[in-house]
């Protein structure tokens, strides 16, 4: 099938993008990466009077390292994000690449863009999920200026968001690094969306019980959701499997996932509790990780530290013995 007649546009400016949406009235789509918009055109499931081609606004493809935290072009491909050699982005956010690789296929990665993700607002997305997770912070840009949108207050509904249609998502904004932030999901095939999503981020304090807690599940709602109720009950908490077990049942307690032609609810359900387990598990994981590395880096330390002191210990006996060499010489 073909898609029904529209305008086809190609701004220069975001400025010039928002305006083409605003003169269509809420009848006009943006193109992101098109890896959702264009099957959805050619099954005429949307039929919009124009679209808005963003390739290119080069400016909103970009990872940006900011004080502790992450910028996040919209138009940024899953691909760059699954390359990124930033430093900060594999230290503080070490999760985006290993997600990014979850998306599809790599034709899929190539061209479909992390905010066209948040855009679509698929409630079994991992972006959606991590976006949730990290509380991001998502920036929209419409005729009367821009604003700013809490990640868990920007999804509405399954493919629906708090977007006005006369606005462009330009930014995300991950506010603190999660270093041992983690996602696992469950496809019956691998690169298909998940039919369950689970995504930790916990930290210890130093005699290993849990400090903070952050938790959030896709699949088993309109939107992906924090599950507030097992965040507070691990924290304080020792990391074993009965408090693991217990904050899955908690966070699936009163879900009432749907059924549909993938899973029955009740099946969601309990994958959720089961992959939230794991999450955590791999968030604990990490935690140790880090411990580990912090521990030899402060080996490290010392070791260079007693290396400087021998050095100086070695060059005060050497000026000592050429002093008395020289006295011996004298007299």
């Amino acid at each position: 099938m073909k898609p029904a007649p529209f305008v086809y546009v190609r701004p220069d400016t975001v400025e010039e993008a928002v305006a083409f949406l605003a003169e269509h009235q809420g009848e006009a789509r943006a193109l992101a990466g098109g890896q959702s918009l264009i099957p959805l055109l050619h099954r005429r499931l949307v039929r919009p009077t124009a679209v808005v081609d963003l390739a290119r606004l080069d400016g909103l493809r970009h990872l940006t390292p900011t004080d502790g935290g992450l910028r996040i072009g919209a138009l940024t491909r899953h691909a760059e994000i699954e390359r990124g050699t930033d430093p900060a982005l594999r230290a503080g956010f070490r999760t985006l690449p290993e997600t990014a690789r979850l998306i599809g296929h790599q034709p899929v990665r190539t061209r479909g863009t992390f905010g066209g993700t948040l855009a679509h607002g698929d409630p079994s997305a991992e972006w959606c999920l991590l976006a949730v997770l990290l509380d991001a912070e998502l920036t929209a840009l419409g005729p009367a200026g821009s604003r700013t949108i809490a990640a868990e207050s920007f999804f509405t509904g399954a493919f629906r968001t708090a977007l006005r249609p006369d606005e462009l998502l330009v930014e995300a904004h991950l506010p603190y690094a999660a270093p041992t932030a983690a996602l696992v999901e469950y496809a019956p095939q691998r690169h298909q969306l998940p039919l369950v999503a689970a995504a930790a981020a916990v930290t210890l304090t130093g005699c290993g019980r849990i400090a903070t807690a952050q938790i959030a599940l896709a699949g088993v709602a309109d939107r992906p959701v924090r599950a507030r109720a097992a965040e507070q009950a691990l924290i304080g908490g020792i990391p074993e499997d009965r408090l693991l077990e217990h904050a899955g049942l908690l966070a699936t307690r009163d879900l009432e996932p749907a059924d549909d032609a993938r899973a029955s609810g009740g099946y969601r359900r309990e994958l959720a509790a089961v992959l939230l387990a794991r999450a955590v598990r791999v968030s604990l994981a990490r935690c140790a990780e880090a411990a580990r590395e912090a521990q030899a880096l402060q080996e490290a330390e010392i070791a260079k530290e007693a290396a400087r002191e021998a050095a100086r210990e070695a060059q005060v006996l050497a000026e000592a013995t050429a002093t008395l060499r020289t006295e011996v010489g004298v007299a």
